[in-house]
C-alpha cells in the first residue's frame, strides 16, 4: 500500500504539470487515481474505502474502445424508420419474458403499482428492455470502468462523480464483488448508474439490502421509483398508436418549443393538444379506447405520413428520462401493452 501512494504521488505530480503522458498509458491512468483519490476524500468518502479500491485498478483498453466506437451525433433533420428498430426490441421473446416474470411477480408488482402509481407492465417493459429481465447485467468491474472512463477525459466530469457514487454504494454496503455492470457503468436489471442507485435503488423485498442484480423485487421496484421520481401521473396512459387522416394539417401542430435537452428527440413531437382537440382534428386511435378528454398530448410520426403514429402523454416524457430515445420509450409503451395481462 505505501509503495502504490509513494508511486502515485510521483506521478500525480507528473500528471499536475502537465507532463508528456498518452491519454491510454498506464503511468498516465495511475497519475489520475491520485486526482480521484482526492476528490472522492473531499465528497466525504472515507479514506480506508478509497485506499481499499484505488491499488486494484488498472487502465481498461477495451472500455476506451467501446468508448470511441459509439457512433457520432447526427443531423436532427434525417431519421430511421422505427419499424425495423420495433420488430427487434417488441418480439415474441421480450414479449414472452414478460409474461413470465409477471405471473411470478403478480401480487408484488400490484403492490408497486399501488405505492408508485406506474404500471407493472411498464415497469416490466422497461426490465426486458434494460437487462432482458435480468440475463444480461454486465460483466466488466465498474470502478475499473468508471475510472478509465473519467481518465479518458470525453465526460470526465460525469464518471468521476460516478466513480466517487460507486464507492460510496460500497459504504452502504453493496459488496464489492457486486459491483459488476456495463463498460459504461451501468449495473444490474434495471442498468442503474451508481448515482442513481444511491438515490432511488429500493429494497422490494425487505431483506434490509437493495440488490439490483439479483432480486426481481428489488429491481422492478426500483424501476418504478425511478419513474415516480421522473413524474409518472397514475391513471394516465404512456400513449396510444393512432391514424392520422389524409389532408391533415401538420403545419399548425408544429411545436414552438425548443428543448434544452435532447433536441434531437423532442423535434420529432408536435405541439401539446387535448385528447378532445386531437379527436376534433380527425386523429382515430388504433384499437385502444380514447384517454380522457383532458389528458394533454403530442404527435409523433416515427415512419413518416401514411404510417401509424402516436399519441404521447407526459408519461411518456417520464420515460425518455430513463433514456433519450424515441425509439426506446416508444418501444417500451408498445411492449408494455403487449405484456399486460
Amino acid at each position: 500500500m505505501l509503495a502504490w501512494l509513494k508511486n502515485g504521488l510521483a506521478a500525480a505530480l507528473l500528471f499536475a504539470s502537465g507532463g508528456a503522458v498518452a491519454q491510454d498509458d498506464e503511468s498516465g491512468f495511475q497519475a489520475y487515481l491520485q486526482t480521484l483519490r482526492a476528490e472522492a476524500i473531499a465528497a466525504g468518502v472515507r479514506l480506508g474505502t478509497v485506499d481499499a479500491v484505488l491499488p486494484t485498478l488498472t487502465l481498461d483498453p477495451q472500455t476506451i474502445r467501446n468508448d470511441r466506437a459509439q457512433p457520432a451525433p447526427v443531423s436532427t433533420t434525417t431519421f430511421s424508420p422505427f419499424a425495423p428498430y420495433k420488430a427487434a426490441h417488441v418480439d415474441a421473446a421480450r414479449i414472452g419474458g414478460g409474461r413470465r416474470v409477471y405471473a411470478r411477480q403478480q401480487s408484488r408488482l400490484a403492490e408497486i403499482e399501488r405505492r408508485t402509481g406506474v404500471p407493472a407492465a411498464i415497469a416490466l417493459a422497461i426490465y426486458g428492455h434494460e437487462s432482458a429481465y435480468g440475463a444480461v447485467t454486465g460483466r466488466y468491474d465498474l470502478f475499473r470502468s468508471l475510472a478509465t472512463l473519467a481518465y479518458e477525459g470525453r465526460r470526465r466530469s460525469l464518471f468521476a462523480g460516478e466513480f466517487i457514487a460507486a464507492l460510496k454504494m460500497l459504504e452502504r454496503g453493496v459488496p464489492r464483488e457486486k459491483m459488476r455492470g456495463s463498460w459504461a457503468g451501468a449495473f444490474g436489471g434495471p442498468q442503474f448508474l451508481p448515482s442513481v442507485y444511491l438515490r432511488l435503488a429500493r429494497d422490494g423485498d425487505g431483506d434490509g439490502f437493495a440488490d439490483l442484480w439479483t432480486s426481481e423485487v428489488d429491481t422492478l421496484t426500483s424501476i418504478g421509483a425511478y419513474l415516480q421520481d421522473a413524474g409518472w401521473r397514475a391513471g394516465e396512459p404512456w400513449g396510444l398508436a393512432v391514424s392520422v387522416p389524409a389532408g391533415f394539417d401538420r403545419i399548425s401542430m408544429r411545436t414552438r418549443l425548443v428543448a434544452p435537452r435532447c433536441p434531437r428527440v423532442f423535434v420529432r413531437h408536435s405541439g401539446w393538444r387535448s385528447m378532445a382537440e386531437w379527436r376534433a382534428a380527425g386523429i382515430v386511435p388504433q384499437g385502444a379506447r380514447w384517454p380522457a378528454d383532458r389528458v394533454l398530448a403530442t404527435l409523433i410520426e416515427p415512419d413518416g405520413e401514411g404510417a401509424t403514429a402516436y399519441l404521447l402523454t407526459s408519461n411518456y416524457r417520464a420515460i425518455l428520462d430513463y433514456n433519450c430515445s424515441n425509439f426506446y420509450a416508444l418501444s417500451v409503451g408498445l411492449l408494455a401493452d403487449a405484456v399486460a395481462p
